[in-house]
């Protein structure tokens, strides 16, 4: 079975084309500035080289015709036809409290998801988007929402509702959602396969460190807690986005500063985190040769960024009642070792050693960074939610035949 997986965006789309019978990746790539000037089709190709398409991309519908176009040409394609496309895959962010599952899309899905926009307005709208570009494109070829909240609806209340008055829930379905669910699951999955462990009797804590960042408690193989609330901006210290911040900092600055809604969720949002404080950069390379070049701001918007990710690596220990396993995925978390260190310095009360040589030696690779000794297993796993999303598409298209 071939499986096409889009990640719509508001200016991007990520895709991969999967044959699920060799769990082959047959052709990769996206597209960006999707509306702006300069919009272009970047892939990697079996020699090597690069493609580069550049073209008047206005919308989604025109970036999907691109993709199908690469796939099946001539020179550069996989596939003589999109006859040989049998499912569409796609990355949904949220799913609200409707959808616990990944699902099988039908005009009645699409409706539900479209009610969900409100909840996730910079995010839904572009997923819609890549939904009916498909349908218009490829008529009824079957097609399957990943949610980045579903993994996260088996939270008990204790753990999703907020201290505000229950009203709000009730009319507005404000409570935490959480996101990287389709991560955290392919993540806490593989990583209980590595070690051959079963993934529903373990105590998992898993840190999905990247731009944008998030831990969950998955207990018996279910999720038990995460750091996003309702929207992606609770929680760690991320690229753009400031993370857990006092309620009333919020309604204090927008009067200091007289701006409006919208100012104030584009300030904790895209101008907050380690770009705000630093005031250099929010990729971690180049926050990292600030402090190299000894840029104070950037070591301090470092240093909290690993204090943030300690501090619920040890409160989600206390939600679980100890930990088993503690994986890192991510840019960040598969890549640099020094997080991994700094997260895990002083944490041997509670069962956290790392072999501080092997952890050097990790970057991207799936491997065991703890000591032989350590009561937790300390892992880098690899993320890959592209093929979770090809994965459950592919069982939920068959259900469906």
């Amino acid at each position: 079975m071939k499986i096409l997986v889009l990640n719509c965006g508001s200016s991007s789309i990520k895709y991969k084309f999967f044959d699920m019978k060799s769990n082959e990746v047959l052709a990769q790539g996206g597209i960006e500035k999707i509306g702006l000037k300069g919009s272009f089709l970047k892939a990697p190709l079996p020699n090597g080289d690069k493609l580069i398409l550049e073209g008047e991309i206005l919308e989604h519908q025109a970036g999907i015709e691109y993709i199908l176009g690469v796939l099946t040409n001539d020179k550069y394609g996989c596939i003589k036809s999109l006859s040989e496309i049998d499912a569409v895959g796609h990355r949904v962010v949220h799913g609200g409290e409707e959808f616990n599952s990944s699902v099988y899309i039908t005009d009645e899905v699409i409706k539900k998801m479209e009610e969900c926009i409100e909840l996730a307005p910079l995010h839904n709208p572009p997923n819609l988007a890549g939904i009916y570009a498909v349908k218009e494109l490829m008529g009824d070829i079957p097609q399957v929402g990943v949610f980045d909240t579903a993994f996260h609806q088996t939270m008990p209340a204790k753990a999703y509702m907020y201290g505000l008055p229950y009203s709000l829930y009730e009319k507005y379905s404000i409570r935490r959602y959480g996101f990287h669910g389709t991560s955290h699951r392919y993540v806490s999955k593989k990583g209980c396969d590595i070690l051959g462990v079963p993934f529903k009797e373990q105590r998992i804590i898993t840190a999905h460190i990247g731009n944008g960042g998030s831990l969950a408690a998955i207990k018996n193989g279910k999720s038990i807690d995460t750091s996003m609330g309702m929207t992606p901006v609770e929680g760690l210290l991320m690229g753009t986005r400031c993370g857990d911040v006092d309620a009333g900092i919020v309604s204090y600055v927008m009067e200091k500063e007289n701006i409006g809604t919208q100012a104030i969720s584009t300030l904790v949002n895209k101008h907050s985190g380690l770009l705000g404080i630093s005031g250099v950069s929010s990729d971690m390379r180049e926050l990292r040769a600030a402090i190299d070049s000894g840029n104070k701001r950037a070591e301090l918007a470092f240093d909290i960024f690993c204090y943030r990710i300690k501090k619920y690596v040890g409160a989600y220990a206390a939600a679980l009642g100890g930990a088993d396993v503690l994986m890192f995925t991510g840019g960040i978390g598969e890549n640099v070792s020094l997080v991994r260190e700094l997260v895990c310095a002083g944490m041997e009360y509670m069962g956290i050693e790392i072999d501080k040589e092997k952890n050097n030696e990790i970057h991207g690779d799936e491997a065991v960074i703890s000591t032989p000794e350590s009561k937790v297993t300390v892992m880098v796993v690899p993320t890959d939610e592209e093929f979770m999303i090809a994965s459950d598409t592919m069982e939920i298209a068959n259900v469906n035949k």
